[in-house]
């Protein structure tokens, strides 16, 4: 007996063991199919719906990354683009981190504790006071909004959570977030909130404000500031408590933040340069975000300078402005309308891209290319008197004659005969190539050849042209294509509008031009313009570092008795100078070999202007001709170690009434001898323009290419 009951536990353990293993087993088989049935419910999940989270309102930004103009999606919703480190207060993150996820950077998408600590309050007090959810969870609930709350969706976010975590960093993650976290109606995310309630970028935020958008996004509809403004304070004021209990605001702090009322209303997304954004949303199909060269600042400035005067100026009356950075030809404000959302003034017409009559503001170029080849200069006298060209009769805008002036004040009080005196000489379809040549689209009549009358108007060109041409002569001859939209590659190659000497001489005279009673004298050089039948009023001026452009009529082309440019556009452009906030910078110093002389002391050719018609002569008299060199010649020339000539260059000349006068690209070279011969210094390499007049002003004219 005693063996048999001592064998009995033995034979008992064994189905005791085999009842244990068979449970272990049957666990892990479980386990196993549990942990495949949730593997195979995770890959049932599909891939993150980045592309869609991704998706924002495109923005358009100034030069410095204002916003100008945003664009609501296609479903009309608000979201845009956010960079936490660089554009929210840091404040308002060290709230909602507080508030929201202490440990965001510390968890991997799941926060154990905060569950936990959700859970026991849940028990506890019986009923919800903070969320166990972290931000992470949060964005993966954004991303795949579900509208029940339960263990199944609670478990899918958490999931969403760990893959958004092993796929993206936590800056990246937060960026997600404060673009996506509901607001209240179509607005989304913290930056178009804060633009919509506070009028302001989020990066500079009150503490009552920043509260405001932590408690939001709990319930947004509920809580919408342009509906139940009372919630929302309530909620706000919950924020704040809940933060001097954790000691994250000071009593004091929070107390003064509760006394600061919520907005009620929501405000207008900027709509900053609309003409601007519209062309390059048009030109940038896919960009999220298109940087612009405007200066938000300036166009602010300016778009109220234009509102205001058109007011003044009276109904349907619209102005418009440009202003071009001379040295890189970016636009730093282009107002194409007085209001855009105007209709009577048609105030989406973008009127800095309009093609109308210029009236006198192409005189300066035919001045220009007049000093270029050297047969006038500004101190050299000019007629203003009746004179007929064929069936043209050109008159003053006062219909009065000035007689015998000074070029420089022929240009300064804007003379139609003197001007289209020296178009004659110069050749009306010279000056139209010149102007194409710099990036000027003319816009002639229909089968119409360039003529005189275009030297007053009588061609169709943009305001944005014209500042173009106009910042040429502040960059001493050379424009540069206008820029508007910032891109990578900037090809943009200067455009020759006239030589350097020309240039500086316009701008010398047009700064000595009378301002109008709101300007200060030699400070801007500006010329004024008028277009037929009082349709267009321009003025265009320039400083050592800026052009600004200014139109002023109506769209439609009707006319506006008494529109004046003097009188509508200039001061208008000087108030423009004015609000650029700087003080109009000096031109650029005269080029070297620049004649500036008194009548007195020009070479005899030069003291006074004879047209055409005045050089044609009787007898033995023979107008002078350039013998070398030849016109379209190749010159090379000797250079020393330093750069500079070897050797001087001869210019041989026959016939002509001495004393003979040789200029080189428009500069006086000297006065050729009794031999009809001079060596001169080359010019440097490239193009050159050598021109002889002699003493009744006859003149003869070469082009050579100097290597």
């Amino acid at each position: 007996m005693s063996d048999a009951t001592a064998i009995m536990p033995a034979t008992s353990e064994k189905p005791r063991r085999r009842w244990i293993r068979k449970a272990v087993a049957i666990c892990a088989v479980a386990a196993l199919i549990a942990t495949g049935a949730f593997a195979i419910w995770v890959i049932s999940l599909g891939p993150l719906p980045l592309d869609k989270a991704r998706q924002v309102s495109t923005t358009v930004v100034d030069r410095n990354g204002k916003l100008l103009r945003a664009y609501a999606m296609a479903d009309g919703r608000w979201r845009l683009p956010v960079d936490a480190a660089t554009a929210i207060d840091p404040s308002y993150l060290k709230l909602l981190f507080a508030y929201e996820d202490k440990r965001f950077y510390a968890h991997g998408g799941i926060d154990p504790l905060a569950l936990s600590r959700a859970a026991f309050q849940l028990v506890t007090r019986g009923h919800i006071i903070s969320g166990g959810s972290t931000i992470t969870m949060q964005l993966a609930r954004l991303m795949e909004p579900r509208h029940e709350r339960s263990v199944y969706a609670k478990l899918r976010q958490m999931v969403r959570a760990v893959e958004l975590e092993r796929q993206f960093s936590k800056d990246q993650i937060l960026d997600l977030y404060l673009a996506l976290a509901p607001y209240g109606g179509n607005l989304e995310g913290v930056r178009a909130a804060s633009i919509a309630y506070f009028g302001k970028e989020p990066k500079r935020l009150s503490l009552a404000e920043a509260a405001l958008l932590v408690a939001l996004p709990q319930s947004p509809e509920r809580r919408r500031l342009d509906r139940y403004p009372g919630a929302a304070h309530i909620a706000r004021d919950r924020v704040l408590d809940r933060m001097v209990e954790e000691g994250a605001v000071s009593k004091e702090d929070a107390a003064q933040a509760k006394a600061t009322p919520v907005p009620k209303m929501r405000k207008q997304i900027p709509i900053l340069a609309p003409h601007s954004a519209d062309q390059a949303i048009a030109t940038v199909k896919d960009g999220p975000i298109i940087k612009l060269t405007l200066d938000a600042g300036l166009q602010k400035n300016l778009e109220a300078l234009a509102r205001d005067r058109a007011i003044a100026q009276g109904p349907n009356i619209s102005v418009a402005i440009i202003a071009v950075d001379n040295e890189t030809g970016d636009v730093l404000a282009r107002v194409g309308s007085s209001d855009y959302f105007d209709e009577r003034r048609a105030g989406q017409v973008d009127m800095t891209r309009a093609v109308r009559s210029p009236g006198s503001t192409l005189k300066p170029f035919i001045y220009g290319l007049a000093f270029e080849d050297g047969f006038v200069h500004p101190e050299s006298l000019i007629e203003d008197r009746p004179i007929r060209f064929g069936s043209y009769a050109p008159e003053n805008f006062d219909m009065t004659f000035q007689g015998t002036v000074p070029v420089r004040k022929a240009l300064q009080l804007s003379l139609n005969v003197p001007a289209i005196a020296l178009l004659d000489r110069v050749g009306a379809n010279r000056l139209s190539s010149r102007l194409k040549q710099a990036g000027t689209s003319l816009v002639l009549p229909k089968e119409e050849a360039p003529g005189l009358a275009m030297g007053l108007g009588g061609v169709g060109v943009t305001l944005q042209d014209l500042a173009q041409l106009y910042a040429g002569l502040a960059r001493l001859g050379a424009t540069k294509p206008l820029r508007e939209i910032v891109t990578a590659n900037d090809g943009r190659e200067p455009m020759r509008l006239m030589d350097q000497a020309a240039a500086w001489q316009v701008g010398n005279v047009l700064l000595g031009t009378p301002p109008p009673e709101n300007g200060v004298h030699n400070r801007i050089a500006f010329k004024t313009g008028t277009s037929y039948g009082y349709r267009d009023a321009w003025s265009v001026g320039f400083d050592g570092r800026i052009t600004i452009g200014v139109w002023v009529g109506r769209p439609d082309g009707a006319p506006v008795p008494g529109l004046v440019g003097r009188t509508a556009a200039a001061p208008i452009l000087f108030d423009a100078f004015a609000r650029t906030g700087r003080i109009p910078s000096a031109l650029p110093k005269p080029p070297r070999g620049v004649l500036v002389a008194s009548n007195a002391k020009l070479p005899p050719p030069l003291k006074r202007f004879r047209p055409l018609g005045e050089l044609v002569r009787s007898g033995s008299d023979q107008a002078p001709h350039i013998q070398f060199p030849l016109n379209g010649s190749r010159i090379d020339v000797e250079r020393a170690d330093d750069g500079h000539p070897a050797a001087m260059m001869p210019v041989k000349v026959a016939g002509g009434v001495l004393p003979l006068t040789v200029l080189v690209n428009g500069m006086s070279a000297g006065d050729i001898d009794s031999r009809r011969q001079r060596l001169i210094d080359p010019p440097g390499p490239g193009f050159a323009r050598v021109t002889v007049i002699d003493a009744r002003g006859a003149a003869d004219t070469v082009v050579i290419r100097v290597q």
